[in-house]
């Protein structure tokens, strides 16, 4: 998509809204999905937390289903679901 906005075929209007498209898909995620991506990138509760830039204590309370991940946090996760941890490192 790129070539065809440099040789002028598409504008960036059209360009933005491909962009947005493939955007990393943001879900709801239960307590045990969250465990399982910290627990696949190898981290304890603290040392995720602050790769997300939240308390340990959020952490702990999203795996045990006491309160839901939610706007950048929530797409922080997803990102570390699909494109591992380093993807935010």
């Amino acid at each position: 998509m790129s070539g065809l906005l440099k040789v002028g075929a598409i504008d960036k209007a059209t360009m933005r809204d491909f962009d947005v498209r493939c955007l990393t898909i943001v879900e709801d995620l239960e307590p045990a999905a969250i465990r399982r991506i910290r627990e696949t990138a190898r981290m304890s509760q603290a040392t995720f937390a602050m790769a997300l830039n939240v308390k340990p204590s959020i952490v702990s309370k999203w795996e045990r289903g006491e309160k839901r991940p939610s706007g950048p946090s929530l797409k922080l996760l997803a990102l570390v679901d699909k494109k591992g941890i380093d993807a935010i490192l």
